[in-house]
């Protein structure tokens, strides 16, 4: 059933706007929000979880009969979402639940990878090329808007795990799954060199690295092979050049 609220100090639009902005508020209600209708295609097609759908007048979609569809007028729309060009959807979906850590061979895990749009790429491109991704501590929260807006759709697509270091090295350990660092350091092995589709490499955050409990209990060392005179790569590069390195036999 359609419903249309034309104030903007309405608490359905005023939880919105906290969902975009608070981690603590979204982990609350256990919802999230997100926004621009080609998001909202991909959430329709693949998340089960598409609770509300709020839309400026005259911008049309493809809502289920199970959704809540909600009709606002433009200024109330830029009001609420986070876009300084609203593309006029605005949708709330339920968080999922916990997904547990299965240890596979390859996997990515990301160490305290805070950028919301490096993180979105990693997830997008792991998406892309069917390879698990783990997130530990530090890393941003997957589900706020700007990353769910980099990773295009991709949290809609394939589940989120989020673990501690513990829990995973713990779990990849039993299940006899090597865990590899990328690592600026003279005993890192050639990417080109290494069995990456049988181990869980760890990419690290982008001014720290991996963390030295990280580094000091791997079994291997990694590196991209690069210009001498670069220091190093972006986050989202070097999972990337990971990743595909990851898929070759």
């Amino acid at each position: 059933m359609e419903m249309r609220i034309t104030a903007r100090k309405n608490p359905l639009l005023q939880q919105v706007k906290k969902l975009f902005s608070s981690r603590k508020e979204r982990e609350t209600a256990g919802l999230f929000a997100a926004d621009g209708t080609k998001l909202l295609q991909e959430a329709v097609r693949f998340y089960p979880g598409l609770d509300t759908v709020i839309l400026s007048d005259g911008v049309d979609a493809d809502v289920p009969s199970h959704v809540r569809l909600i009709r606002v007028p433009e200024d109330v729309m830029a009001s609420i979402s986070p876009m300084e060009a609203p593309q006029g959807a605005v949708f709330l979906c339920r968080l999922p639940q916990k997904q547990p850590l299965v240890a596979g061979k390859p996997m990515l895990l990301l160490d305290g990878i805070q950028d919301p749009g490096n993180l979105g790429t990693i997830l997008r491109t792991a998406d892309a090329l069917q390879v698990p991704v783990v997130l530990l501590e530090g890393c941003a929260d997957p589900y706020s808007h700007k990353v769910v807006r980099a990773s295009m759709g991709a949290v809609f697509r394939t589940p989120v795990v989020q673990s501690t270091w513990e829990e995973a090295s713990r779990i990849l350990r039993d299940a006899g799954v090597p865990v590899a660092v990328t690592a600026l350091s003279d005993r890192a092995r050639d990417i080109r060199q290494a069995p990456l589709q049988e181990m869980a490499v760890v990419i690290g955050s982008e001014g720290r690295g991996v963390r030295p409990e990280i580094l000091s209990a791997a079994d291997n060392e990694l590196i991209i092979p690069m210009n001498a005179n670069c220091e190093s790569l972006n986050a989202a590069v070097a999972a990337s050049i990971v990743l595909w390195q990851m898929q070759q036999v």
